[in-house]
């Protein structure tokens, strides 16, 4: 259906009935043909780089109010969602975030809790594809809209996934998205991959196993947690919730001395991996992720923003990075200090106690005070050889620019369309562009 008969249907209904008239919003959405998964529907379309995607998403005045009134209670309500001229309803939707999302986009004054109702335009979202029995949408069962509010550029997360993947590292598929609310356009968003089990069986040849999100093997002392904890970090295969490998994992850590513990590590981490996860990890200065040990003096370090994958058939351990729209902040100078990483990710301070840093004194502890880490810390020839893998194959400016370039080309007339409904709340093209050019920049001299 051509775009501006899809507007003049929806205006013609919007304008010919009551805006709280259920039915009429019904009648339009039957105009529809019902979206059905078939084979040849591949998730890879969905995320493909050469598509700028449009999802249309339908919910009642009254849900949308629910979601607006309270986002970070992060409830879904019903709607739909339009692709393609293609229909499926009854999917769940709500808003999704942490405590860095929600700052400056709700009307609460405690960003340390976040409460009150919507005041930026836009939020990030979750669509959940199967929250009445639907089938899945092109291999997915759900979709996630993040807001990039943070993120002037646009282009994080983009990036900052392209690098890990291409690097060989499980990671998210993430593009461009347009989204639109009942018939308005919304903003430009991050269409990025949920990690779940579509992804495992996507980036794994066995696919049965555990997937854990936001909990170490151990905890920042190097003892194993308490069983329950396991589980509740689990993220499939709750009903199961047979967590014995990951236990015996920390077990053997614990019971390790300093002569073992490398070997033991070797038995379950992949080495190269694990190192080029890292090298990754800092070029791109992904200062919010698992080397960041966040803590006060009166609790314990924890690390956050990552998921591990468990085989099913052999003891191995995947670490899969997640939420890079803070990546890039502090690639060459300190504009983040609230997530900056102060030491190296093979070098300790303080005695490996935690300390104060940047805005809020919020405490932190050395990356390498960890034994896992720290058990990598002695291979700096093999990390260093990566990085320059890394720097020849795609983390250069010309690899960098040819990307940045593409991918803006792509959502430029979206950036003008955000700015000239939203105005001073969506950045406008000049300081787009030039926050593009600041990145690559700064890109650039980290390489020197």
């Amino acid at each position: 259906m051509n775009k501006k008969i899809f507007h003049l249907i929806f205006i013609l209904f919007a304008t010919s009935c009551s805006k709280n008239s259920l039915s009429e919003s019904e009648l339009f959405l039957d105009t529809f043909e019902s979206y059905t998964s078939l084979e040849s529907h591949s998730s890879d379309y969905i995320f493909n780089q050469n598509k700028l995607h449009r999802f249309d998403i339908y919910i009642s005045d009254n849900n949308l109010k629910i979601l607006d009134d309270n986002p970070s209670a992060e409830n879904y309500v019903e709607g739909s969602m339009i692709f393609e001229n293609k229909i499926i309803k009854k999917v769940g939707i709500r808003y999704k975030g942490s405590i860095g999302a929600w700052v400056g986009c709700l009307s609460g004054t405690d960003f340390l809790n976040p409460s009150g109702h919507k005041i930026c335009p836009k939020l990030s979202m979750k669509v959940k594809i199967n929250w009445n029995n639907n089938d899945k949408f092109y291999g997915l069962k759900k979709l996630q809209f993040h807001s990039q509010n943070s993120d002037n550029t646009k282009m994080h997360e983009r990036l900052g996934y392209w690098m890990y993947r291409s690097f060989g590292i499980p990671a998210p598929r993430s593009n461009h998205a347009l989204i639109y609310i009942n018939g308005e356009f919304n903003g430009i968003y991050a269409n990025t991959e949920h990690i779940d089990g579509p992804f495992i069986k996507n980036q794994f040849n066995d696919n049965d196993g555990n997937l854990y999100k936001e909990i170490w093997p151990i905890d920042d002392f190097g003892n194993p947690f308490q069983k329950y904890n396991y589980v509740n970090a689990l993220k499939n295969k709750e009903e199961i919730a047979d967590v014995s490998k990951i236990m015996r994992f920390a077990n053997e850590i614990d019971s390790s001395d300093e002569l073992s513990i490398n070997q033991v590590i070797d038995k379950w981490i992949d080495k190269d991996q694990f190192i080029k996860t890292i090298v990754v990890d800092r070029r791109i200065s992904h200062d919010d992720g698992f080397l960041h040990w966040y803590g006060s003096p009166v609790s314990s370090f924890t690390n956050h923003n990552y998921f591990w994958y468990e085989n099913s058939l052999y003891d191995d351990f995947q670490l899969i990075p997640w939420d890079l729209d803070n990546a890039f902040d502090n690639i060459q100078y300190n504009k983040n200090s609230v997530i900056k990483i102060v030491d190296k990710w093979n070098e300790t301070s303080n005695n490996c106690e935690g300390f104060p840093y940047g805005v809020g004194f919020i405490y932190q502890k050395s990356a390498a005070c960890d034994k896992i880490i720290a058990s990598y810390s002695s291979s700096i020839n093999l990390y260093n050889r990566l990085d320059q893998i890394f720097k020849d194959n795609y983390f250069n400016m010309n690899n960098i620019n040819n990307l940045l370039s593409k991918w803006s080309n792509q959502i430029e007339s979206s950036v003008i369309q955000a700015n000239t409904k939203f105005d001073l709340q969506e950045i406008n093209l000049n300081d787009w562009k030039n926050e593009i050019e600041v990145m690559k920049n700064e890109i650039e001299l980290s390489l020197n």
